[in-house]
């Protein structure tokens, strides 16, 4: 009976140690970077330095949508085919971000 009740209070002892030692759930903090807000433009308002840039790196690419913020980098969508994309630009035509 002693052997009983030791095993039973070492099986309690050790779970309640266990117990201790697991990890304490933590909060979780994410940032989000929010880029400069891009207002959409038309193509017509695109530079022609951006679009000769354009058309010299994505032969016969078609410009779907055109943003631009006011550090007058602009967002483009372009499609080559079948295939979509989304490039950046400065106003010089000049590639930022492929």
């Amino acid at each position: 009976m002693k052997k009983l009740i030791l095993s039973a209070v070492v099986l309690f002892g050790t779970m309640s140690i266990q117990a201790n030692v697991l990890p304490v759930p933590q909060e979780t903090k994410t940032t989000v970077i929010i880029q400069s807000e891009y207002t959409e433009v038309t193509a017509d308002a695109v530079p022609a330095a951006v679009k000769t840039a354009l058309q010299t790196a994505y032969p016969g690419a078609k410009l779907e949508k055109a943003f631009v913020n006011e550090k007058k980098e602009y967002k483009l969508e372009i499609s080559v085919g079948d295939q979509k994309a989304t490039v950046y630009s400065d106003v010089n035509g000049n590639w930022l971000k492929i």
